[in-house]
């Protein structure tokens, strides 16, 4: 961590006889996020004119991720680190243990301007990302509407790539057996709920290659070792932008999630960061991010101006969030470890 400080001229005289301590300059504004080409892009459209605007130092650094990171930093006093993009795990568990200042929504023109899920007293919504079928249109032509047809090995022949683990996964399976998006959790929450889960994805287990970094599905569906999978938006964007792929998202039945700023406890420049969040959150500059990187937009009003190019790529894309289905932090804040044991001794049966 870069830190600048300095040394307040006093004489020696006064020093040698008030014993006094040269006192450390004002630590530079310091925003953290996921780091890559989403973190470049930000540099573009937030850092550097925030910087230019306010005529001081920003500083930006990259992790990732983890809320034991942050606790670290909080409860040793004096973090050296300002706003932190966090994921929405982070921002709960975060929020409950009081590691982030609370957010003056007034400064952002109100919580109506954003979408719900994007509205938090700990957060506020910085992008909408979301998981979804993927699928390589000049290998199936007719390619699938749901996850009904993501199970279906009979009509869509291949392999399927799904994320090792229990989120999204479970939830994915009780859509493919007829349960509509918005009764996932409801339904999840139950026992019932999970065996039929479990039930549905062991039909599936002979065909499915599993994938553990966002990289993978695409590499397996460039590859054809898979015909579908499910995968990040942005990357199935993103690949075909820089790859010239004709990958094709199947936004009914996707799950969707809103990383937030969040403004770390008693941080030296809270104020600033607030003013930050402020400056990203505003609709013009948020509605430049889509031509970087395929993320969604919370600010309500960003959406109409960004370039019609870019917009069916978008995950707030009314049509696109017709049947999507948000991520239940709650629920896997609660049933992670349980469902995470069940699902490693399913897979190893």
């Amino acid at each position: 961590m870069r830190k600048l400080t300095g040394i307040l001229a006093i004489s020696g005289l006064m020093a040698a006889t008030m014993g006094m301590m040269s006192p450390v300059q004002a630590r530079d504004l310091t925003v953290v996020s996921w780091g890559g080409t989403y973190q470049d892009a930000q540099r573009e459209i937030y850092f550097k004119p925030y910087a230019e605007k306010t005529g001081k130092p920003l500083l930006d650094e990259a992790w990732d991720g983890g809320i034991g990171v942050l606790q670290a930093k909080v409860k040793a006093g004096n973090p050296n680190w300002d706003v932190v993009q966090v994921e929405v795990e982070e921002l709960a568990l975060g929020c409950a243990d009081g590691l982030y200042e609370k957010i003056d929504w007034a400064k952002l023109g109100g919580e109506d301007k954003f979408i719900p899920s994007a509205v938090n007293e700990c957060g506020v919504g910085a992008i909408v990302w979301s998981t979804a079928i993927a699928y390589d249109s000049e290998k199936i032509a007719d390619g699938p509407q749901s996850w009904a047809d993501f199970w279906n090995v009979e009509k869509f022949p291949g392999k399927r790539s799904l994320r090792k683990g229990p989120k999204y996964t479970l939830e994915f399976a009780l859509m493919a057996d007829g349960v509509a998006p918005a009764d996932v959790y409801d339904t999840l929450a139950t026992d019932e709920g999970v065996d039929r889960a479990f039930k549905k994805l062991e039909e599936l287990k002979p065909n499915i290659v599993w994938w553990e970094a966002g990289a993978q599905p695409l590499q397996f569906l460039a590859s054809g070792e898979v015909a579908m999978a499910s995968a990040y938006n942005g990357r199935i964007t993103g690949i075909n932008r820089s790859e010239n792929r004709k990958f094709k998202v199947v936004w009914p039945g996707s799950i969707y999630a809103v990383d937030s700023w969040a403004i770390l406890k008693d941080a030296e420049n809270k104020e600033a960061g607030m003013d930050f969040i402020a400056f990203a959150s505003q609709p013009e500059n948020q509605a430049k991010l889509p031509q970087y990187v395929a993320y969604g937009l919370p600010a309500k009003d960003a959406a109409a101006i960004v370039p019609d190019e870019y917009k069916a790529d978008l995950p707030t894309e009314p049509e696109n969030m017709k049947d999507a289905l948000a991520i239940d932090v709650d629920f896997w804040i609660d049933n992670a470890e349980a469902l995470t044991q069940r699902f490693n001794a399913w897979l190893a049966q």
